[in-house]
């Protein structure tokens, strides 16, 4: 089988972004996304504005210390550097490398409404090619992707038995297909924030989930060594009136891992799925503060939380300002990736950043 050869190299990897006090930066926003993001700060969605905001986040000075991995869209990757006065530099993929800091790729291509599902519920395209588009990434420099599951959670009955085995399905499937070519997947099965629901009903279907998703990727002999997992927090929906402490949340969202996560795996990467900058380090500081000896590391892997105040100060003009703004969060994030985040002692913008229904 074509993944023994990959085997020690995915779990060298693995374990590298899997470093302690660390997570990822998650800057694969699709073009869309990304000019709905530069929309907010008046400027324009163009190549060379987002080369300009990626580069930015590529020369970071110091980011390693806290980010150990970075997720790229794929214009990203093949995307060559500018510096701050506009002049053409080396493959922005070589200045994260530079910093030590491990690229990795973004290969599903958005959700699709499911057919027989419930109202809303999807599944993630993107199976066609994967091997080859995995393939051509390596080349370039990933060892890693990402492919992002949608679930919801309604009153009408979603997440629907069908919505459930597809998407588990669809990221073992994907999972096993990257592993084979030597990049480690990371497998997000997000239930999005949407709804009134409990915090006892997002942890029985999170539940639900996870061991579906474990299953499957059994079913594929997936190499778990060499995985990581990128889950929502297990949080009520937003529309909830009882919202819990970061405490209360913490004790759930560790119940749910215990109950489905294998100890094989070397990381769960939690995403924000709409949290404040400030939120989400307080959850994931709360979370680790309750587990220190957990059997996986307890990192982050978050795009807006790390990106939001970085988008504002730099607004398409002061690198410098947006740059300090990045590494005020991911200092912020890999302290409470330790457990040892104080409250407000970082820089942050508390808007709200829940977005719903999100896709992108």
């Amino acid at each position: 089988m074509a993944l023994d050869i990959f085997r020690d190299e995915l779990a060298a990897t693995a374990s590298s972004l899997a470093r302690a006090g660390s997570g990822l930066l998650a800057a694969d926003e699709s073009t869309g996304t990304i000019g709905k993001r530069f929309a907010s700060i008046g400027v324009e969605n163009s190549e060379s504005h987002r080369c300009a905001y990626r580069s930015l986040l590529a020369s970071s000075e110091g980011l390693s210390e806290a980010i150990s991995g970075v997720i790229l869209y794929e214009e990203t990757l093949f995307q060559h550097s500018v510096d701050a006065a506009g002049r053409p530099g080396p493959p922005i993929v070589e200045l994260f490398q530079a910093q030590g800091i491990v690229p990795g790729i973004k290969l599903d291509q958005g959700v699709e409404p499911l057919p027989g599902g419930l109202p809303g519920e999807s599944w993630c395209t993107g199976l066609k090619g994967l091997l080859e588009r995995a393939a051509r990434a390596h080349a370039h420099g990933a060892r890693f992707a990402k492919w992002r599951a949608v679930l919801t959670i309604s009153s009408g009955g979603a997440p629907s038995e069908l919505a459930v085995r597809e998407n588990a399905w669809g990221l073992a499937r994907y999972a096993r297909t990257v592993q084979e070519v030597g990049l480690v997947p990371i497998v997000e099965p997000e239930i999005l924030m949407d709804g009134d629901h409990d915090i006892e009903t997002t942890a029985a279907v999170q539940e639900w989930v996870l061991r579906s998703v474990y299953a499957a990727l059994g079913l594929h002999g997936v190499f778990l060594e060499g995985t990581l997992l990128k889950p929502s927090l297990t949080l009520p929906g937003r529309a909830c009136p009882q919202a819990p402490s970061p405490e209360q949340a913490a004790a759930y969202t560790l119940r749910t891992l215990e109950r489905t996560v294998p100890s094989a795996v070397p990381a769960v990467l939690f995403l924000s799925g709409g949290l404040s900058e400030e939120e989400a380090s307080l959850y994931l500081n709360a979370i680790n503060q309750a587990a220190p000896s957990a059997p996986w590391h307890l990192g982050f892997s978050f795009g807006r939380a790390l990106q939001h105040s970085c988008l504002k100060h730099w607004s398409g003009r002061d690198r410098a300002a947006g740059q300090a703004a990045l590494l005020a969060r991911a200092r912020a994030n890999g302290q409470a990736a330790r457990g040892a985040y104080v409250p407000g002692s970082e820089p942050s913008d508390d808007a709200p950043l829940f977005e719903a229904n999100y896709r992108y």
